[in-house]
């Protein structure tokens, strides 16, 4: 199969839509992460996801909708604070969880009783989506726990040959995930940080909880399993404040290897002399540049070790969440 990289082009979407109906897999620019989309409808299309990826069958997909899609149909009541997240918030990068009325493939919620739904903000998202005119299942392009892809050309790495299709928006501005967030009790709960915050949240509709999953138990969400946006390199990961042992571990991967630091502008500034990958200032920009410098590091680096940042809340708690998983180890520990 080849695989075709197009951004807006004459007859972009009707190719699109005519792949979709047809049970095939898009992969498609959202403003977050791109997505690997198909018919949320069809069994057969939703599978297909599952098999490209690689991903565990218990990891439920979010199904994707233009701005003006009556979602009414495909879910089983709401909670009154629902209609004000969406004005706040939508379209955005926030996945609201309902009640599911079983109207989608079973496979896309791996058996729970509940619909994942998200509205992206990104034109491209935006066209395809109103072309298609359907949900449309989409977890993001990437082969499962690998990093997540926020440009074209990190989808074809993982997919050439494998999908025909990517519907190219150029570099994702957000570039973490969506924050999803359970509306099925009487306060939503987010279930995955993103850049729609609690503190957003609560600002918006009073209340908001944050909940933590227990060991065992299957996930709720995408984006829960421990080990997950992964670089294709050893690892490490030490705290700010232990720099210096930090520093001994690259000393002593140079021996026989090549090892960068991924940190953020002011450790950088520190290690004047050492391979660094800078994640940047802010927040926005932390997650903006996560993965990207990522996908960067596991070509570049046989150790890549990350250096904790200082701040931890708001938008943090979603690149530090995506961050630690990449990782995957307790600090410290190196991973092959």
């Amino acid at each position: 199969m080849e695989t075709n990289i197009v951004s807006r082009s004459r007859g972009w979407l009707d190719r699109a839509k005519t792949l979709i109906e047809a049970g095939e897999v898009v992969a498609f620019h959202t403003e977050t992460v791109y997505g690997l989309g198909a018919n949320a409808l069809s069994d057969e299309a939703v599978l297909k996801i599952f098999a490209l990826k690689g991903r565990p069958a218990d990891n439920p997909l979010i199904v994707h909708v233009h701005k003006d899609y009556d979602i009414s149909p495909l879910i089983d009541g709401e909670p009154p604070y629902a209609a004000a997240l969406r004005r706040a918030f939508l379209p955005g990068p926030l996945t609201m969880v309902y009640p599911s009325t079983g109207k989608v493939s079973k496979y896309v919620s791996c058996g729970l009783d509940t619909l994942a739904i998200r509205v992206p903000s990104s034109p491209t998202a935006q066209a395809f989506l109103k072309a298609a005119d359907l949900p449309i299942a989409a977890p993001s392009a990437n082969l499962s726990k690998h990093v997540s892809p926020v440009t074209a050309r990190h989808v074809f790495d993982d997919f050439n040959g494998k999908i025909p299709l990517i519907l190219d928006g150029g570099a994702c501005s957000s570039g973490i995930e969506s924050t999803v967030l359970d509306c099925t009790g009487d306060i939503p709960q987010i279930l995955r940080e993103g850049l729609v915050t609690r503190e957003m949240i609560v600002e918006a509709v009073g209340e908001c909880g944050v909940y933590h999953a227990k060991s065992g138990e299957r996930p709720k969400s995408p984006g829960m399993a421990y080990k997950h946006y992964s670089p294709r390199c050893k690892t490490a990961y030490f705290p700010r404040e232990e720099l210096e042992k930090a520093v001994a571990c690259y000393r002593e991967e140079e021996a026989c290897g090549a090892p960068c630091f991924l940190c953020e502008s002011e450790v950088c500034a520190l290690l004047q002399g050492f391979r660094t990958l800078d994640l940047g200032r802010t927040p926005e920009e932390m997650a903006r540049r996560l993965y990207a410098l990522l996908r960067k590091g596991e070509q570049q680096a046989t150790l890549l070790i990350g250096i904790e940042p200082r701040e931890k809340g708001g938008v943090m708690a979603g690149v530090m969440n995506r961050m630690k998983r990449a990782f995957g180890v307790e600090h410290g520990t190196k991973e092959s």
